[in-house]
């Protein structure tokens, strides 16, 4: 790294930190957004442990919105799959909804479709990521904000229906396994 470290350069210094220094898979998507800067999925296969997929974003944290006070998302994802569009659909949505959604816990985000084969999840809550623990969750990039990085859990509509009506505690209380996207609806 540079003596004078870009704001990238430290979210991926940090990011090597966290994996011990495993190779990342990178998945650039374009910005839909005049004078954006795309939205890039950064995965790690086999973290924190072997048949998990660990996921993140870079991108959504250089757009601004007025409720973020504290920093700027980004997103995470960790299931149970080696298909990389479990990562790449949370690229795009931090790219098509950098300036509508806040990301904050509780968020729920209909994708429209089943996110990847093999599952019929169509959506997502916000929510602390679950393969970071908050220390590591925050990312100084050396802006005024720094970085926080949120947890995107795979969900279905009736889950998200159960979220609206009954709040996010309430759901999280259920059985439910937040690695497994091939399990049956909890709600």
């Amino acid at each position: 790294m540079s003596d004078n470290p870009s704001r990238v350069e430290r979210y991926l210094s940090h990011l090597d930190v966290l994996s011990g220094g495993k190779e990342a898979q990178f998945w650039p998507v374009e910005s839909t957004w005049a004078g954006h800067h795309g939205v890039t999925a950064i995965g790690y296969q086999d973290m924190p442990e072997d048949g998990l997929l660990f996921g993140l974003t870079y991108g959504l944290s250089l757009a601004h919105q007025d409720v973020w006070r504290h920093g700027r998302p980004e997103l995470s994802i960790c299931v149970k799959s080696g298909d990389a569009a479990w990562v790449l659909a949370l690229a795009h949505l931090a790219e098509r909804l950098r300036h509508d959604c806040p990301f904050s816990y509780g968020n729920t985000i209909n994708f429209g479709e089943p996110i990847a084969a093999g599952s019929q999840m169509d959506g997502f809550v916000v929510f602390a990521p679950i393969a970071l623990d908050a220390t590591d969750a925050h990312v100084d990039v050396g802006d005024e904000l720094p970085i926080h990085i949120v947890g995107m859990y795979p969900t279905y509509a009736s889950e998200r229906q159960f979220i609206s009506k009954h709040g996010l505690e309430a759901f999280w209380k259920l059985d439910w396994d937040p690695y497994d996207v091939a399990r049956p609806p909890a709600a």
